[in-house]
């Protein structure tokens, strides 16, 4: 009989309470690894972002628009880029996890 099956006999609500807490200490490092590995993708992300609010703002998005309401990209062409919706509910829910990592909220 291992150390363990004793001892549980001996004390079963404390060996219990042990089990417990290391399966959620290994499950919220598990999580909280997770979550870490996502922010440092989503930290390396926003330059990318910027880029995309910059696009969102020129030009060039203006005139591309207007080439896409003239018809002049192919019918299979993904254009998710020009719904202005699109792009401007990113970027609000982009600067709301921002704010929210400021706020600790």
């Amino acid at each position: 009989m291992d150390t363990a099956k004793k001892t549980l006999g001996n004390n079963t609500k404390t060996v219990k309470r042990v089990i417990e807490m290391e399966a959620i200490l290994d499950k919220a490092e598990e999580k909280i690894g997770a979550l870490e590995k996502a922010i440092a993708e989503y930290e390396a992300c926003q330059a990318d972002i910027g880029k995309l609010e910059a696009y969102y703002t020129s030009a060039a998005w203006k005139k591309d628009l207007a080439y896409d309401e003239a018809g002049r990209f192919p019918a299979d062409l993904k254009r998710g880029v020009l719904s202005e919706d699109g792009i401007y509910d990113l970027l609000e829910r982009n600067k709301d996890l921002l704010e929210r990592g400021m706020d600790g909220k």
